[in-house]
């Protein structure tokens, strides 16, 4: 039973860590605990958690932080909020520190000026810099495509 406590404890940790680590640990500790269900000695259960764990961290997280990566990092072309982070906007409501609407691809979107300095009248154009949750950061659009 305490290998299921301890696996419940690293997967619930592993909810506050960015780290992608203690999921695996967790794994083998349900491991241990199948172990444990089948009869297995304290010293068997030990190591099927060792050898679980290790065997997951080396063999799994590798393949999960490739697929974890963003797409500009592993060149495949990006969607969802993603593709936003680049694309230009026209300005509908004046966008400055603290309000403002562009409209992206026709929908509308919550923007701020990247510096909170710059302000945006109506009918400028401008490229997306950062997307945070549901509003847009935004600077003009002097870039060239992305």
């Amino acid at each position: 039973m305490l290998w299921v406590i301890l696996a419940v404890v690293l997967a619930i940790a592993e909810a506050f860590t960015a780290t992608i680590l203690v999921i695996f640990f967790a794994a083998g500790a349900l491991a241990a605990a199948g172990a444990a269900a089948l009869g297995a000695d304290l010293v068997v259960q030990v190591i099927v958690f060792a050898v679980v764990s290790g065997l997951s961290v080396g063999a799994l997280r590798p393949i999960i932080m490739r697929h974890a990566r963003p797409a500009l990092e592993t060149g495949e072309r990006p969607f969802g909020i993603e593709a936003i982070e680049g694309s230009r906007g026209t300005v509908v409501e004046e966008v400055s520190a603290d309000h403002g609407m562009v409209k992206i691809d026709g929908e509308l979107w919550q923007a701020r000026s990247v510096d909170g300095q710059e302000v945006f009248l109506p009918g400028v154009h401008v490229r997306v810099v950062k997307v945070r949750g549901a509003t847009v950061q935004v600077w003009h659009d002097d870039l060239p495509d992305l």
